[in-house]
């Protein structure tokens, strides 16, 4: 029985008492009119009102009650819905005596109740509602936490996000605000002429990225699938197809550590535009960064821990090289030695496995990732990557080793990357043959898509692509600095048999 315990157990029976009095305590057909948040607006003037009430409306509302106080023969509850709290009021002469003796016994804090009355000023300025009919929606059998320690340990409030919400209004804030901030980052594509799209989750070859993927099986083809590691290769082939503008929102899938920006499912915004380059992508973001802070009225600079953030634009700009040796304090003379750069590394401490079998440009991002990253904490756009390091980027034409290619980092994370993408089918296949190649030493590296090489061979545009990662951007506008604060049901470890599953 999964409600044992003796609260539980009391919450039941009078679940039970409530049956036999011919209410059912799950029961159906309520209706709400009104949210509490409309209720406190739509009734303010009664506060300015000579008698402080008004009888002549009659008002209903629906919640959850979060607190009850009983004064004998009368009570004062604060009901919750999603918009907010509201106080409600009612006594054995409003409600009848059965009623009052009804409510008194079988209705508690955290179940749901409906109150119809009026609306009415108490003594201290609270609007309230007076309620003279009182009807119960859902019966709560599991106690909320108490009151004044409220619900604070961590991984009990992800395992049990219902919970966290119920407990902590701070928390709904938050996923209110990025439901906002999704509705207009679709809302600027469209109005840019993008089209959105959805492509395949379940991919026969994994592709997209460098990430180890998630692998099922589909049992009536008889065949492995994939969990999409990014959905760009299928966005890719419709720029082939003739769509120009297009973006997906959707999630991407990888089957590696969990940590405090990283998550195995995460959502993302995946773009790609033709007839324009990787320096259009990045004057685009920044107007997509300007249309968000002017939508969701927030300041240009934010506190994020201990740093401010200035979000004016244009954002900073510098190339990889010159941030590792400007930023990261490399000494200049190591950037084009691998063995100087091993060395480097190991005087510091870092240990790079398989270190004397990768390329210059993967050791050049050992660099970057432990020296440079967590300093870039305004807006920054990092450009001319290795070009061994980008398999899907187009060369550069000044420089073959370097990739038409940015990441923009804020507060230490990489949030965006954007590149002109790789059209020419050859040189596309060369890349994946070299990625296929170094699976020796990373299983992270691509595999052969031949199906898409054979689509670039059709011929693809000129075009330029960019992801962003949805939940890394609302921990930045929400000052939440682990991702589990900012995705609902976030990866949790197996919990003990005696603590349950989740």
């Amino acid at each position: 029985m999964i409600f044992n315990n003796q609260y539980e157990q009391q919450r039941i029976q009078k679940a039970e008492e409530l049956r036999k009095l011919g209410i059912n305590p799950y029961g159906h057909g309520f209706t709400k009119e009104i949210s509490n948040e409309e209720f406190l607006k739509k009734f303010a003037y009664v506060k300015e009102s000579e008698e402080k009430k008004d009888e002549s409306v009659k008002v209903k509302l629906s919640g959850r009650i979060k607190f009850l106080r009983w004064m004998g023969k009368a009570a004062f509850a604060k009901i919750e819905d999603q918009s907010g709290i509201v106080q409600i009021y009612f006594n054995r002469d409003s409600l009848g005596d059965e009623n009052f003796k009804r409510v008194k016994k079988l209705i508690e804090v955290g179940d749901i109740i409906e109150a119809k009355g009026y609306p009415f000023v108490t003594k201290t300025g609270e609007l309230t509602l007076h309620a003279e009919e009182l009807n119960l929606v859902t019966k709560a059998i599991v106690p909320l936490p108490e009151k004044y320690h409220g619900l604070q340990d961590k991984e009990l409030r992800y395992r049990q996000r219902y919970l966290d919400l119920i407990m902590n209004p701070e928390v709904k804030k938050v996923f209110f605000l990025r439901s906002r901030i999704v509705s207009l980052i679709r809302d600027f594509f469209e109005e840019h002429g993008f089209l959105e799209v959805e492509t395949p989750m379940m991919h026969p070859i994994p592709g997209g990225a460098n990430a180890r993927p998630f692998v099922t099986h589909h049992h009536a083809l008889g065949v492995d699938r994939y969990l999409r590691i990014a959905p760009e290769l299928y966005l890719k082939r419709l720029i082939v197809g003739g769509f120009e503008a297009v973006f997906e929102i959707n999630r991407n899938f990888r089957n590696e550590g969990m940590d405090a920006t990283h998550n195995p499912e995460f959502t993302m915004i995946e773009f790609y535009w033709a007839y324009h380059t990787y320096e259009d992508l990045m004057r685009l973001t920044e107007e997509l960064f300007t249309y968000l802070f002017d939508k969701l009225a927030l300041p240009k600079k934010l506190p994020y821990g201990e740093h401010t953030i200035d979000f004016s634009t244009p954002f900073n700009k510098i190339k990889y090289k010159d941030a590792i040796i400007q930023i990261g304090g490399v000494p200049e003379d190591i950037i084009e030695d691998r063995s100087k750069i091993i060395a480097y590394l190991k005087e510091h401490g870092i240990e790079v496995e398989n270190a004397d079998k990768l390329t210059l440009g993967a050791l050049q991002a050992e660099l970057f990732d432990n020296f440079v990253e967590e300093k870039l904490i305004d807006p920054t756009f990092i450009t001319h990557f290795p070009i061994d390091i980008s398999p899907l980027a187009r060369r550069s034409e000044e420089d073959p080793n370097i990739a038409e290619r940015f990441e923009l980092f804020i507060a230490g994370k990489e949030i965006a990357n954007g590149f002109n993408e790789l059209n020419d089918p050859l040189d596309q296949y060369e890349r994946f043959k070299a990625q296929v190649a170094a699976k020796e030493v990373d299983d992270e590296a691509m595999h052969m898509d031949e199906d898409f090489v054979r689509a670039l061979g059709y011929g693809m545009p000129p075009t330029a692509g960019e992801g962003i990662g949805i939940d890394r951007l609302v921990m930045l506008l929400t000052n939440q600095h682990t991702i589990k604060d900012v995705i609902l049901f976030p990866a949790m470890r197996p919990q003990s048999k005696d603590k349950g599953e989740s």
